[in-house]
């Protein structure tokens, strides 16, 4: 059978060479072989040129992210704890340590760390974890007395809001899950008081803001708070902090997600009839990859269990019906007229991925749209390792001009940790997963394809 397939394939070359100084038609040409002209990408990557676009990027993000206090009135790095008083403050460098996108990032270079076994990945996250123990620990009597401190430490202390806590929380549970020796505990404690004592809730307990409308349910709130409390009950055993996190998830879908298009609305506010739909991609992601956190810990015998594997089901679908031919998703979802945007692109890219090798969602169905994700996730990454096309932070509209046209820039926090995260499960979705190009398709298979069965190049080549 080898000996056959070989003997088609010397054809099929030969007729190639036979006709290249012809003119090509259907008679002389396997014209379902000609190389489509993609434009940023199709097919099976190699997992080393995944590990690339990771390494750029964590290079740049590294040089970015300074672990150094500077005495504000000198301009002078202070090393001395005893030195640090209500004057002293974080370098800045292009990106903010405690922000929620910064706890995303945190969380990726974990992920990477185990996709890749890197320690590069892991070290980037655990240097900045402790930098921010040190600093907590020295600055907390300060706090007490001075109130005006630099906001980075400010957001660890006392947080504000789940944006000041979720992220980063989830991202230190991870890594103190790992090495049970990092200082890191106190801190968790403190953003978890946050979370389930001080967030401001509706009447039923669902997290709201009083902005931009008494009682709005923010979609993105669903990955600033939920999977902290989730992934709490992993480290400590607690099924109260499993059930409020299944709680928030099935209160949020209940007024965010519609049904009839498998996605959520942005915003949801309780005075509002009827709640406006406007299907941010970004916040779209936040809420998908609420989802996989949750379902990542969450006993199998939880009994909101699957109901939340449900939704994930139901929400890939719409996702993946909506993905641009060239790999991204626009700013705005179902509206084709709007850009396309790097990091809803990658959050998705890592949610589906995460979803099959989970064995969550079918491979076939969603493998091809996890790579095809990737090569556009990748296209962004620029020489730099800066990660292009990410909208801005974004509040809350309820008119379509205000999301199609919020600016985008290199500097806009929320794609860096995405990409880290969309790549890192890519090579496990190469490592774990069958795909394979045929008929110039990519094709998600149950097992190794037999190697007696033909699978077709662009180049008319028969590879075995």
């Amino acid at each position: 059978m080898k000996r056959i397939y070989s003997m088609i394939a010397a054809f099929l070359l030969s007729v190639c060479g036979t006709v290249s100084a012809q003119q090509i038609n259907d008679n002389n040409t396997p014209l379902h072989l000609m190389k489509p002209a993609y434009r940023v990408g199709y097919g099976i990557p190699k997992e080393a040129e995944v590990k690339q676009t990771l390494d750029r990027l964590l290079h740049y993000i590294d040089q970015q992210t300074p672990t150094v206090l500077i005495d504000k009135r000198t301009g002078k790095e202070i090393t001395r704890p005893s030195d640090i008083d209500e004057h002293t403050y974080f370098k800045q460098g292009g990106f903010r340590l405690t922000s929620y996108e910064w706890g995303v990032t945190y969380s990726a270079a974990l992920a990477a760390y185990e996709a890749t076994g890197d320690p590069a990945y892991r070290d980037y996250t655990i240097s900045r974890h402790k930098f921010l123990s040190s600093a907590a620990a020295s600055f907390s009597q300060i706090y007490k007395k001075h109130k005006n401190i630099d906001t980075n430490v400010r957001r660890v202390i006392d947080p504000h809001a789940l944006d000041d806590a979720g992220a980063v929380c989830t991202s230190m549970i991870k890594a103190q899950l790992a090495d049970g020796n990092l200082p890191l505990r106190p801190l968790i404690n403190n953003y978890i008081d946050y979370i389930i004592n001080k967030e401001y809730r509706l009447s039923d307990g669902t997290f709201a803001r009083l902005r931009p409308q008494k009682n709005t349910v923010w979609l993105d709130d669903m990955f600033m708070g939920i999977p902290a409390l989730a992934y709490m009950g992993r480290l400590t055993g607690d099924n109260k902090y499993y059930d409020e996190a299944a709680k928030q998830v099935v209160q949020f879908a209940s007024r965010m997600f519609v049904p009839e298009r498998n996605l959520f609305r942005h915003g949801w506010v309780e005075s509002m009839q009827p709640h406006p739909a406007f299907f941010w991609g970004r916040a779209n992601g936040w809420a998908i990859l609420t989802l996989c956190e949750v379902l990542d810990v969450l006993p199998e015998n939880h009994p909101q269990r699957q109901q939340i594997l449900d939704l994930l089901c139901r929400h890939a679908q719409g996702l993946a019906s909506l993905q641009h031919q060239d790999g991204f998703w626009h700013q705005l979802l179902d509206r084709s007229d709007t850009y396309l945007e790097t990091s809803a692109t990658a959050i998705f890219t890592y949610c589906l991925a995460h979803g099959v090798n989970k064995g969550w969602l079918d491979a076939k169905v969603y493998g091809p749209v996890a790579l095809l994700g990737w090569h556009a996730v990748a296209s962004a990454v620029n020489a730099q390792g800066q990660v292009e096309g990410v909208c801005v932070g974004t509040g809350m509209g309820f008119d379509a001009a205000f999301y199609a046209y919020r600016p985008v820039h290199q500097m806009a926090a929320h794609g860096y940790g995405v990409t880290l995260w969309a790549g890192a499960e890519i090579i496990r979705l190469l490592r774990h997963q069958h795909p394979k190009t045929n008929d110039s398709a990519v094709q998600f298979y149950e097992e190794e394809v037999p190697t007696d069965q033909p699978i077709f190049n662009y180049d008319g080549q028969i590879r075995f």
